[in-house]
């Protein structure tokens, strides 16, 4: 079967993904959160449900409690927003990888060579990450709006249909 088809297939059998939103911040609130509000206006575009937004410190208890609380309420995607950084506060990565039961490392990968296209080699700092916890696929973006607007436009919305029929079938 081509990708083509089996694309096809998985958006005719997902038209639909509730979604959660995690900004991780430690002076965003949900006022000031541009990125979350993206991210919540591009997958509501693509016909997709936001079930659950929140804004938490950038702390690591607070990320993992928030993940799994939004995968037990049936978050089907989880994308956060913030902490991806190398700065000393920055724990977004270190939270999330030690849930993942399955890592997709091209999502961080191409990322960050889309990145380097607009910004160098800036792009490196970036510890965007991806992957598999309890069936919901975790995607992990930086807090700069025009980062969340990259990742969501060349690589999450156009696949997003797809990769849950991975994970359900």
């Amino acid at each position: 079967m081509s990708h083509t088809v089996h694309e096809q297939i998985a958006r005719s059998a997902v038209p639909s993904v509730t979604c959660g939103i995690i900004t991780i911040s430690d002076t965003r609130t949900p006022e000031t959160d541009t990125g979350g509000a993206l991210i919540r206006t591009m997958l509501e575009g693509a016909g997709h449900q936001v079930a659950r937004y929140i804004v938490v410190k950038d702390e690591p208890d607070q990320i993992v409690a928030h993940v799994r609380e939004f995968a037990d309420a049936g978050c089907q995607v989880i994308i956060t927003s913030g902490g991806t950084g190398i700065a000393k506060r920055d724990s977004t990565f270190e939270a999330i990888d030690a849930l993942l039961e399955k890592r997709m490392p091209g999502f961080g990968e191409i990322f960050r060579v889309l990145s380097y296209q607009d910004i160098g080699p800036a792009a490196m700092l970036s510890r965007a990450t991806a992957g598999v916890f309890q069936r919901s696929l975790i995607f992990c973006l930086p807090g700069s709006p025009a980062a969340v607007r990259l990742a969501m436009e060349k690589l999450i919305v156009p696949e997003l249909a797809h990769l849950v029929w991975e994970t359900i079938r």
